[in-house]
């Protein structure tokens, strides 16, 4: 049997697809950040090479939405249009990743919505996107695709693409009160895929979420949603002082809101302390077939109880091995 090594060894003018997938899925083994690596070896591919228009670009991510969300049954996949000359900055989609939030902001400074997204929002309603008559804290954005020849175009993604989990509470009547929610599909489409020479400047994928991601990052922090005050508040925490440890108690039920939403919607999700044990078995793995796992410490360890999770107490490889996802500078700026 060829490994997966060796049939990315050899340079092909054409990659078929099954070396494609093999590319895609060493770069998801070799990603520094990602804690979920464990099953790197089950990474889906979506061969979009033939989508020549924004148009066939924004129909193929609408097919990997529906694909990789499997009615919650979260299937980690890949899509991956084109591959770029080296003199150019090929097909790139603008978003962050393909199902975000809008930030509004008003007069006084606030935000509605998620405040890292404001700028962006900012950008495509100055391209000419009416967000919906009555806006809201969760608004799906636009996608922004731009195609070599091609000016940059906004496309709506359909509700009926989209899963969103609303968010409740094992123990707490109030919490769905707040009236929060979470789309179930976590799609990076920012990066570019590269390796052996080549460059895939659009090639968004997901795993499925942890749910810190969530809880603990997208809804908990200052500079995001900034709710642990609110759930501090409907618990009656004491908010004054630091030493009631009002934002640590705050998170945890937060985190446990987000976990108990997405299982009572049978959405795939993980919880912290899984993904460390899944991810330490991903570096016995590694280490035993002879290959040290690269890592970026203060990405994997997770935002909340960090050290009761044994991805904490070791340090990792600082190697970036290639085939990788690199980040791509924003066109929108």
């Amino acid at each position: 049997m060829i490994s997966i090594e060796s049939e990315m060894t050899e340079r092909y003018p054409y990659l078929a697809t099954s070396e494609l997938r093999q590319m895609a899925r060493l770069a998801w083994r070799n990603s520094h950040r990602c804690i979920g690596r464990l099953l790197w070896n089950s990474l889906e591919l979506l061969d979009a090479r033939d989508a020549a228009t924004s148009r066939d670009v924004f129909e193929a991510c609408i097919h990997h939405l529906e694909h990789a969300t499997n009615g919650g049954r979260i299937r980690s996949t890949i899509t991956v249009f084109q591959e770029a000359e080296t003199a150019e900055k090929g097909i790139r989609i603008w978003n962050q990743q393909l199902i975000r939030y809008a930030g509004y902001e008003a007069a006084d400074g606030s935000i509605l919505g998620d405040p890292r997204q404001a700028a962006f929002t900012r950008r495509v309603m100055a391209m000419g996107w009416v967000p919906p008559s009555r806006r809201g804290a969760f608004d799906v954005l636009p996608l922004v695709i731009e195609v070599p020849g091609e000016s940059p175009c906004i496309y709506q993604i359909p509700p009926e693409s989209i899963m969103e989990v609303p968010l409740s509470h094992p123990e707490f009547r109030w919490f769905a009160g707040l009236n929060l929610r979470w789309h179930a599909l976590p799609v990076i489409s920012d990066m570019a895929l590269v390796g052996e020479g080549r460059r895939f400047t659009a090639a968004p994928f997901n795993g499925h979420y942890m749910g810190t991601e969530i809880g603990s990052r997208n809804l908990g922090d200052e500079q995001r949603y900034n709710l642990l005050p609110v759930v501090a508040a409907n618990m009656g925490i004491d908010v004054r002082s630091s030493r009631s440890l009002w934002k640590d108690r705050a998170m945890v039920e937060l985190n446990a809101a987000v976990l108990h939403s997405f299982h009572e919607a049978g959405v795939t999700i993980v919880d912290h302390h899984s993904a460390s044990a899944q991810f330490m078995l991903h570096v016995s793995n590694e280490e035993a077939c002879g290959r040290e796992v690269p890592g970026d410490w203060s990405w994997l360890v997770p935002p909340m109880s960090g050290s009761a999770c044994p991805v904490f107490h070791r340090s990792y490889s600082d190697s970036r091995p290639e085939p990788a996802f690199i980040e791509l500078q924003a066109l929108w700026h």
